[in-house]
């Protein structure tokens, strides 16, 4: 499976936990939309099926990068 670069992926979660704020705090149907595309574009780039899913593979995938950076640094 191909794996979105970590600067997307970390992107996406921004923008989505943004426009949770924004739509919790307003419900504003344009909010909603942009949280819904991008929550699509999560879940595709994580090749999961639901929002909370792609949120905790996106976070591992970054987790994953960083461990693998500190490694290449303190080696």
């Amino acid at each position: 499976m191909l794996m979105a670069h970590p600067a997307v992926l970390e992107n996406l979660i921004e923008q989505y936990e943004t426009l949770h704020v924004v739509h919790a705090e307003n419900g504003g149907e344009e909010a909603r939309r942009r949280m819904e595309d991008v929550a699509y574009t999560l879940c595709v780039s994580t090749g999961t099926r639901d929002i909370g899913s792609a949120l905790v593979a996106a976070r591992r995938r970054l987790s994953e990068v960083r461990t693998a950076d500190d490694a290449l640094v303190a080696g």
